[in-house]
């Protein structure tokens, strides 16, 4: 028996199975470097993936590693109980790079939990109960973010939030045909509008979006979208919530969190994943007076942990230096360019879409828009046999989730667009 079959039966023994890992033949990773992942059985993958959009900087990348390495050993924990100057010095740094007048921080472990903390404030700020969210949205694992979540196969346990309203996600490519952008822009809003006044009692506590939907499968919304919701949202007495967990710290290209692109400013805004390269964390910052309206006592045990925070700063700090944003707006040009070759070319690939290096392909039916998750699974199982990592999406898992390293290399950028043109031909 292989070594990744060993541990593969040792994993089903002792492991939740609804913790189900990709591929038909599951990736059992040994080491990682850079923008490799080596398996147990050595064979090597260039990562497109990036653990969900996590490895910003690389992996083990070494000027990040040995600043959490030299934090490690000075103080390795205290809890939010505590003042940690470091913990201080990331929420500085936020303050800094976030648009308008977000200032105020509470740092978590997870993306869940950076979301549960949002609601929580607006909830307190506004006095009202209600959050609209975006159908197709994903918001994470927890009771209240799975509530929020607007796709049935991650809302697990019959357990929903009464308070929670969804409303039209401006989806172009799954909207009616004869719908234009500004058609459907103009449904959205009359949707909102309706859910506002029929299921509510005209006040709500937040509207929380993601500026590109990441596990709904790469869906980016008109330019004109955010723009004409928020008025709506703010008349009502809401918050905006910019769930920027996929989208922010350069994600999206040429600015450090994905709503600029958009033109608005949120009251709030929650991070996690590639904010530490890896190290868990989440960040909920906020306008000044919605994080004082967050009254009473609340602590998180590893919330602001010197370790994690050391490797968000490092992070942080690296992408300034090396100016990532825009290398991920110039290969997020040519990652683009590519996929839109692959559209054209084969009749499988519905729609090409994204901004910078956060890029999806929807895999249909040849000669329609039906989904074909089957051929999306074979599609990155094609692509793992050929040595690249990609992710999958979508309401159908039929959307293939592609996310370089933010300082990915122009060959890089070749070499995977090469394999996944390989594989595409593979699944053909």
């Amino acid at each position: 028996m292989s070594v990744a079959n060993q541990v593969l039966e040792r994993y089903e023994r002792v492991i939740f199975p609804a913790a189900k890992p990709y591929h038909e033949a599951p990736l059992v990773v040994s080491h990682a470097k850079d923008q490799y992942v080596w398996d147990v059985d050595d064979r090597r993958y260039l990562d497109f993936f990036g653990g969900v959009l996590t490895i910003s900087c690389g992996h083990c990348n070494d000027e990040i590693t040995q600043r959490v390495a030299n934090q490690l050993r000075t103080l390795q924990h205290t809890t939010t109980l505590y003042v940690n100057e470091i913990m201080v010095q990331v929420a500085e740094k936020v303050a800094e790079l976030t648009p308008g007048r977000l200032e105020k921080c509470y740092f978590t472990n997870s993306g869940s939990e950076a979301i549960e903390t949002a609601i929580l404030a607006a909830r307190m700020y506004t006095g009202n109960s209600t959050v609209i969210a975006l159908r197709h949205g994903y918001s994470g694992r927890t009771l209240q973010a799975m509530s929020l979540t607007a796709h049935s196969n991650w809302r697990l346990g019959n357990v929903v939030d009464a308070n929670v309203r969804h409303v039209r996600n401006p989806y172009q490519y799954r909207a009616p045909e004869w719908l234009s952008e500004d058609e459907l822009v103009e449904l959205c809003v009359e949707d909102l509008e309706e859910t506002i006044a029929t299921t509510t009692q005209g006040k709500i506590a937040a509207f929380l979006a993601e500026p590109i939907q990441g596990v709904g499968g790469f869906v980016t919304p008109p330019k004109s979208y955010f723009e004409r919701i928020l008025p709506i949202v703010r008349k009502a007495g809401g918050v905006f919530i910019a769930d920027e967990i996929q989208t922010g710290w350069g994600r999206t290209g040429g600015k450090w969190c994905g709503i600029e692109h958009w033109g608005v400013q949120p009251d709030i805004m929650t991070f996690a994943k590639g904010m530490a390269n890896g190290s868990p964390i989440g960040c909920t910052v906020a306008i000044p007076e919605v994080a004082d309206a967050l009254a009473g006592s609340t602590f998180s045990t590893f919330g602001g942990n010197p370790v994690t925070m050391a490797s968000a700063l490092a992070t942080i700090e690296y992408m300034e230096e090396h100016d990532l944003p825009t290398n991920a707006a110039v290969r997020g040009a040519r990652l683009s360019e590519r996929l839109e070759e692959f559209a054209q070319e084969f009749n499988f690939v519905g729609e090409a879409r994204g901004m910078g290096l956060m890029q999806g392909l929807e895999l249909v039916k040849p000669g329609g828009k039906e989904p074909d998750p089957a051929r999306a699974n074979a599609m990155i199982d094609a692509a793992k046999s050929r040595g690249l990592l990609i992710g999958k999406g979508g309401l159908y898992n039929n959307v293939l989730r592609i996310a370089p390293h933010l300082n990915v290399s122009a060959q890089d950028i070749e070499t995977g667009c090469d394999i996944i043109a390989q594989a595409l031909v593979d699944i053909s």
